[in-house]
């Protein structure tokens, strides 16, 4: 069974850090990944730099602009996926990026590798829905989760569509806009989870300007995980040791949702 299907089929809260893969620099990236999994990350997100990101914010953004000027290319992060596995690392791994890179590998080779190296999940923000069946039917052929998303101003109409094309979990977008910005009112945040609750077929997490264990515990109440990045990356940045500042930042946000 894939990863992602048998830990979301555990009730229990869930944190999903987001890891720009290369950043900041080339000999981090397998140990960051084994740092979260000892922090008691529940799901990876191995973010893919992009020149042209859709959803990024600036702190997602510059840390993808160092990833590509360090020489990160799909091939290296597809080694490292294979490495991080050799390493025993049995954490649930998704792969987040954008059409065009997977396009110029070739996309069928793409889905191909990512099974091969051990990937479960593939999260692509501008592959719409109406042009994406080749590339999920061939996704779900090899056992990988596509990982479509939702956000606020998604009809009930479309959320329950865009979950069957999912068919294992979806990706709520918790604000309008891009990663990192402010957090969503709560009780519009709570609403719009609601009726994601009421549409989707399949579990679901939820992404975008969750900062906080307080963060990470609300989202949990109404969702099925939360997903943490920019907040994450800045704390890389700002401490003396990324990888201790990443480990520590992830045992905090872990603190609030322990007991379940």
């Amino acid at each position: 069974m894939n990863r992602i299907k048998t830990l979301f089929s555990q009730p229990k809260s869930k944190l999903i850090p987001f890891i720009t893969a290369g950043y900041p620099s080339l000999d981090i990236t397998i140990p960051l990944v084994l740092a979260a999994e000892a922090s008691g990350a529940d799901m990876i997100e191995l973010g893919m730099p992009f020149s042209d990101p859709l959803a990024d914010g600036p702190i997602i953004q510059k840390s993808s602009q160092i990833a590509l000027s360090n020489g990160v290319t799909v091939k290296w992060i597809l080694e490292q996926v294979t490495l991080i596995r050799s390493r025993g690392c049995e954490t649930p791994i998704v792969l987040m990026g954008y059409i065009n890179p997977i396009m110029q590998y070739g996309w069928q080779k793409f889905i191909k590798d990512c099974k091969q190296c051990g990937v479960d999940g593939l999260i692509i923000p501008d592959l719409p829905p109406e042009e994406c069946e080749d590339i999920t039917d061939e996704m779900k052929k090899y056992g990988l989760a596509p990982i479509m998303l939702v956000a606020p101003n998604t009809p009930d109409s479309r959320i329950k569509k865009i979950s069957k094309i999912s068919g294992v979990l979806l990706y709520c977008v918790s604000v309008l806009g891009v990663t990192g910005k402010k957090s969503a009112d709560n009780s519009d945040l709570v609403n719009y989870l609601m009726r994601v609750k009421k549409n989707s077929t399949v579990p679901y997490v939820v992404g975008f300007g969750i900062k906080s264990p307080q963060d990470v515990q609300l989202i949990n109440q109404h969702s099925d995980g939360a997903v943490v990045g920019s907040a994450l990356i800045k704390a890389m940045e700002t401490a003396v040791n990324p990888l201790e500042g990443a480990s520590s930042f992830i045992t905090t946000l872990k603190s609030l949702n322990k007991k379940n």
